[in-house]
Parts: structure tokens; sequence; C-alpha cells
């Protein structure tokens, strides 16, 4: 058996620490969105699994450092279309508490984790949370919209439900929890209000969003802007044929829209020559629909993406972008 050389052991750890950000978070406490900040493990720690980028940053800031966080999804994939890899079934296999979105988002892993044998809690955070979800029509279907966080009081419902559960597999830090949770409930009502405010800075007729992505619904309905079709048969799969540009490009041109948006999944190429049909703009700045942003971004918390969606859409349509800043709870 041949021996490895130091410098092959050294590339190793870097090859490593890479693929930290892929296949998420392997048992480790984490301070920030799918980046390992502790190399060597705690074993005193339980193990949580999370699927998405959203339910793991939203985990990572009520529990802090008191747990082994394993994120499954890395933000550049789409869950819809996203494949277990073996290092994701032994995470979910050894895992002391497993949180995924729950309404076939993420349809792959949610089939692994129904079928694992390991009995410790699995908990659809969302369907919890928001158990009277929005519904679109699909292919004559009525479809439950799994896309529950872009309205931030959603997201403060599905902060409870992590918190509750965490409360359940770590009593001893149950104060923490709940303390953390305060504090991000205070930011997201704060945010919520943010929002709001922006949006009805856009002028009444400009008012209305034509982009690549159906999963901007609650967003719409909670803070008062039209979701109009036009781009949102688009899949990130797809290639457009020249009569499917044409049609898209009429859709758009009877919304009267002079802007359009991307989500960050879309190569703009894709839309390019339907805009070009259509005699409008394409919004410099994407929007985050499946998830958050990858590490570094402006969109690698759960609020920067809020705030970096909000960002691009008044910008987009002509209202008055001001910066969110946080008020201290009193």
């Amino acid at each position: 058996m041949s021996k490895k050389s130091p410098l092959n052991s050294f590339f190793s750890v870097i090859l490593a620490a890479l693929t930290i950000g892929f296949v998420g978070c392997r048992n480790q406490a984490v301070s920030t969105t799918f980046t390992q900040t502790n190399t060597q493990v705690n074993e005193n720690l339980p193990q949580v699994v999370a699927t998405t980028s959203v339910l793991c940053d939203l985990t990572r800031q009520v529990a802090g450092n008191t747990v082994n966080l394993t994120c499954l999804i890395s933000p550049t994939a789409d869950p819809q279309f996203y494949k277990p890899k073996p290092e994701d079934r032994k995470a979910i296999e050894q895992a002391n508490l497993i949180l995924y979105n729950g309404y076939n988002f993420e349809p792959n892993l949610i089939k692994l984790i129904k079928a694992t044998k390991n009995p410790t809690s699995k908990i659809a955070v969302a369907q919890l949370a928001v158990p009277k979800p929005q519904k679109y029509q699909a292919g004559g279907k009525n479809i439950t919209d799994p896309h529950v966080w872009h309205n931030t009081k959603n997201a403060i419902r599905m902060v409870e439900v992590i918190n509750s559960n965490l409360r359940k597999l770590q009593s001893s830090d149950a104060e923490a929890y709940s303390s953390n949770t305060k504090k991000i409930t205070n930011e997201l009502t704060q945010l919520d209000s943010w929002i709001k405010s922006r949006i009805a800075s856009i002028p009444t007729k400009e008012r209305k969003l034509v982009t690549t992505s159906d999963a901007l619904s609650y967003y719409a309905k909670a803070y008062r802007i039209s979701l109009t079709g036009g781009l949102q048969s688009i899949s990130t799969k797809e290639k457009l044929t020249t009569e499917r540009v044409n049609n898209l490009a009429t859709n758009i041109k009877r919304t009267k829209v002079s802007t359009i948006f991307a989500e960050v999944e879309i190569n703009p190429n894709l839309i390019q020559s339907v805009a070009t049909e259509a005699e409008v703009n394409i919004s410099d700045r994407k929007l985050y629909a499946e998830g958050l942003g990858e590490p570094g971004s402006d969109a690698d918390t759960y609020q920067k993406m809020m705030i970096a969606n909000t960002r691009t859409i008044v910008e987009g349509l002509g209202g008055t972008y001001l910066m969110f800043e946080r008020k201290a709870a009193r």
C-alpha cells in the first residue's frame, strides 16, 4: 500500500475545505452560511440537518454554535432538481434533527428523508409555519407554492418552528434559542415594514413585476405589487425556440412594462432575445427566487436576500431605494 506524501495530504485538506460549501457544512457548528468555522467536530453537540440555504441560515441564526449543522443544498443548486449525494444520505441517517421545507420543494431529498430508518424528528418547517399556503395553476392542476419565506411574516413563523424543535432537542440551550428568536423576530418585523415602504415608493402604474420565476407570489401578495405573467413559464433548464421567443415577447408587450427581471438561476442569454423582441430592458440585478446567494454575495443571509430582492425591484421599477437600518430592540 503506497503512502501519501505530505504535499498530497496538503492538497487533500484544501480540496476538502473547498468542497464543504457544496456538500453543506458537514457535521460542524457554523456561524456563516455554508462556511465551516470549526475544523474540529464537537461530539457533544447534536447533529442537525437543514435541507435548503434559507433553512440553514435561519437555523444558524437561532442555534448559533450549539449544534453541528449540516446544510445539504448549496445556493447554486435548484432544490426542485437537486439530486442527493451519498454524503446527504449519511448526514440524514446520523442526524438528531432534520429540518426540511416541505410542500414538495426539495422532492428528491424529501423522499430520502421519509425513507430513512432514522427515528429522529423530521420537521417540514414551511408546512408547519404556513398551514394555508398559496396555490397556483399548472397543467390544469392547483399546485401548492412552497416559497413561503418570501413573505417575512412567514419567515418569522419558520423561525418559531425551528426554535421550538431546537428547544426539544437541546433543552439546556432553550433560553439562548428563545433570546435569538426574539432578536430575529424584531429584525424581520422591521424588515417587513421597510419592504412595504420601499415598494410603495414605486409609481403606481409601474408597480408590476414581470420575472422568470413564479416563486415571488408570496412577496407580491405581502408587499402589494402585481406579479404579471409573461416569463413565469420559463424553466431554468429550457432552450427557447423562435416561436417560444415570439410568444413570450407578445405576452410581455401586453403587460406594458419597461423592465423585466431574471432570477439568478436563469442564464441571461436565455431571455435576452425575448427582451429584444419585446423592446424592454432586463434589470442589471437578478432576483434570488429559490434560496440565498452564494457566500460573500449581497444575499448570503435571509435578511440580506430580502433586502437585495427589494432593491432590485425598487430600482428597476423607478422607486426610491433607501438602505435598511435595523433599530435595536427597546
